[in-house]
């Protein structure tokens, strides 16, 4: 059992290296113009959406790849969307590990904004 997962598993490798390449890039770009932490929070914001996005993705087409009865399609997208959700909750165990060490940046202040009255509105 255990070669068979780690046989499926070996597809997954080139992903995890694109992901890990792309996560070394922005960390080190956000990192030399502004600091650490908010390299931290910018790779936190781009991988819950990159994450979301491809487990979304490759759910949808491993469904699609089901109902179409093609196994070997269904197998690869399958496992793409589980390493997505994997790496998704990886994601939001680093958000809540970095909201405990950095609580400041839990409540980010908010631009201010004029609301315009009917009929009076502003001249």
């Amino acid at each position: 059992m255990f070669p068979f997962i780690v046989a499926r598993l070996s597809r997954i490798v080139p992903m995890l290296l694109f992901l890990g390449v792309v996560a070394a890039i922005v960390y080190l770009v956000v990192a030399a113009k502004r600091s650490p932490e908010r390299a931290k929070e910018v790779l936190i914001k781009v991988f819950t959406v990159l994450n979301a996005g491809i487990a979304a993705f490759f759910g949808l087409a491993a469904l699609y790849a089901w109902f179409e009865g093609n196994d070997f399609v269904f197998d690869l997208a399958f496992w793409f969307a589980v390493t997505g959700l994997v790496l998704l909750g990886g994601t939001y165990l680093a958000r809540w590990r970095f909201l405990k060490n950095h609580p400041q940046y839990r409540m980010k202040p908010m631009r201010a904004t004029i609301k315009e009255h009917w009929p009076w509105g502003r001249k």
